[in-house]
């Protein structure tokens, strides 16, 4: 598969990418969890059908030593036994709030209220706009069409 266009290239497309990527710093300040964090990624980015997001998302989660059973897992994490009942909630929210579209209501009251059980005001205000995040990153390169596949960890460190 060939890009659209030259994201990593285009001066306006940086702009907009390190708008989208300084969401992650102020994400990580609230004490959200890594691996929750990248979990939720993973999932939103398997939803979206976003190549070159599951890529840079799944290595650097095995680089910061999640384990391989569970990244194999995320797709199917409601009958996996590998999951915590706070990341179960996490990735709950992530579905909904991807699939927003599809639920007449947005996101159930009861997945809030299971996610407000895990999660502090700051890490939920976290984990929304993490999930927000993902979905626009998701967009921007599945419309651009940007392939994965060669993404090397820590490459925009």
């Amino acid at each position: 598969m060939n890009a659209r266009l030259t994201l990593f290239g285009n001066p306006t497309a940086n702009k907009v990418i390190r708008s989208l990527a300084s969401t992650g710093a102020v994400v990580s300040a609230t004490g959200l969890p890594a691996a929750t964090q990248e979990l939720v990624k993973i999932r939103a980015s398997q939803i979206n059908g976003c190549g070159f997001c599951l890529d840079m998302h799944s290595k650097e989660a095995a680089a910061a030593g999640e384990d391989t059973t569970r990244l194999h897992l995320v797709a199917a994490w409601r009958e996996a036994t590998v999951f915590t009942d706070a990341e179960r909630a996490a990735l709950e929210l992530a579905e909904q709030g991807t699939r927003i579209a599809d639920a007449s209501g947005g996101v159930t009251d009861e997945a809030w209220a299971d996610a407000a059980k895990h999660y502090d005001e700051e890490q939920l205000i976290a984990l929304v706009s993490l999930i927000a995040t993902i979905n626009a990153f998701n967009r921007l390169n599945v419309m651009t069409q940007q392939p994965g596949g060669s993404y090397r960890v820590g490459q925009f460190a």
